[in-house]
């Protein structure tokens, strides 16, 4: 996620030694600089940050361990905005939100995954359709909370986003919702109506906080108008969508310094788990290569069952992992996200290269071809996968579409997986599963770098 400005950060630091003189900081903080702006970092961030750098180093003693201090401890400070970070539940629920952001920028996508996020969490959420100026936005937010099983508040005959926005409040209040999101207007453009409108909405539910939803593909623009709204509206934390295609990603860094309130979530992907709470000391690992583990061990811990993870565990240890547990092991992966973001927390595996980034568990060729195998099979065949005779490899292939070669290629490379995997589970435990779903694939996970 942060791959171009790692980058850029170690070619800088590369730039001075251990223990080094004025002309090799100048030249670290020159590529520091020149880097952050080609970035699309903000040019008066980018000149609090290498000046504030620059003074730090010099204060503590020119050398690479004082630079990469001052680095550390610099970007944490520009990141660090008066404010709160994630999600703060107020103390009388329903915790109430207004999602607020321009058409365009993703707003009513990321409603749907703030509300996963929080359903993750065992909260209960109430999502509201308040949106009433792009035609499709109501029926595209319908389509979210059925992906995502969260409630939702709509109406159709109703043309006041007011009323909807007040209707639901009271549903959430009434029902025990913990959190209530409202998706309000956008527009193309910010103009004195859409203000008025989002003013008036604010005035009647009397929200706990408002979040803005920015487009990071717009670069300083997202920062223009955020603060904009900020001015106009009042905004209490910003969430980043569409980061995954930012190939500059300068915007994360500068817009928290810029517009004055944190920066609180960004999203990472199409997926619905695809956003990422902004934690500044985390970020900053991340940025600086040494990935984020916190931020790891609690995604994965809002979505894998304990239980049912040292059920699979002792299951592969007897050799009995079957096409069940497969598929179980499948969805329960598929909610962490894009592999890119998880690799990205990993330290050492931040700035791979390769296919790895790019896996995607439950979507790939290989993984249909399997879903389409179990599919035709019958409860018992899945339960019990040394049950395969040429018979039922013949009715599983007419039944899936597939061909008995490829058939015969799934299950032995099931059957070896499953070996592969009693073996390191004793040594890894669900490591062992993690490399089964990887050859599984054809692929090839490597083995995560000791700390």
């Amino acid at each position: 996620m942060f791959d171009s400005i790692t980058g850029s950060i170690v070619n800088a630091v590369n730039k001075i030694r251990h223990k080094d003189d004025v002309a090799s900081l100048s030249r670290a903080i020159s590529e520091l600089k020149k880097s952050l702006l080609k970035a699309d970092v903000h040019h008066k961030t980018t000149k609090d940050l290498v000046t504030a750098i620059e003074l730090e180093t010099k204060k503590n003693g020119i050398g690479q361990d004082s630079f990469l201090k001052a680095l550390r401890d610099e970007l944490t400070k520009i990141l660090t905005t008066d404010g709160k970070q994630g999600f703060v539940f107020s103390s009388t629920p329903p915790t109430t939100i207004l999602m607020t952001g321009l058409q365009g920028s993703g707003k009513t996508t990321t409603t749907g995954k703030l509300a996963n996020y929080l359903k993750l969490r065992k909260k209960k959420v109430l999502v509201a359709a308040a949106d009433l100026q792009r035609l499709a936005a109501v029926e595209q937010l319908k389509q979210i909370a059925a992906q995502i099983e969260v409630d939702i508040y709509f109406d159709d005959n109703e043309t006041d986003p007011i009323k909807i926005a007040l209707a639901a409040q009271e549903k959430a209040k009434k029902e025990l919702y913990d959190v209530l999101l409202i998706d309000t207007a956008g527009r193309l453009a910010i103009d004195e109506e859409l203000m008025l409108q989002l003013e008036n909405v604010k005035k009647a539910v009397n929200p706990d906080e408002i979040f803005y939803v920015a487009d990071s593909l717009t670069g300083h623009d997202a920062t223009k108008t955020a603060t904009t709204f900020k001015e106009k509206i009042g905004i209490d934390g910003v969430i980043l969508s569409k980061y995954d295609g930012d190939t500059k990603g300068g915007v994360a860094i500068s817009i928290s310094h810029q517009v004055g309130v944190p920066l609180r979530f960004i999203g990472i992907g199409e997926k619905m788990p695809d956003l990422e709470v902004f934690i500044p000391d985390r970020i900053v690992s991340r940025l600086m290569g040494a990935g984020d583990i916190e931020g790891l061990a609690e995604k994965t811990a809002a979505v894998i069952d304990e239980k049912k993870a040292k059920e699979v565990t002792k299951k592969i240890k007897k050799g009995e992992f079957n096409f069940n547990d497969f598929l179980d092991q499948l969805s329960m992966m598929s909610k962490l996200g894009s592999m890119k973001s998880i690799i990205g927390m990993i330290p050492g595996l931040s700035q791979m290269a390769g296919p790895i980034k790019d896996m995607d568990f439950e979507n790939s060729d290989e993984i249909k071809r399997i879903k389409a195998l179990i599919g035709s099979m019958t409860p018992k065949e899945r339960e019990e996968p040394d049950l395969m005779n040429p018979s039922r490899k013949k009715r599983i292939a007419k039944g899936s579409g597939l061909s008995e070669v490829q058939i015969n290629k799934i299950l032995k490379q099931f059957k070896n997986a499953s070996k592969m995997a009693k073996k390191l589970s004793s040594k890894g435990g669900m490591k062992g599963l993690q490399n089964m779903l990887s050859q599984m694939q054809g692929g090839g996970m490597p083995n995560l770098p000791k700390r």
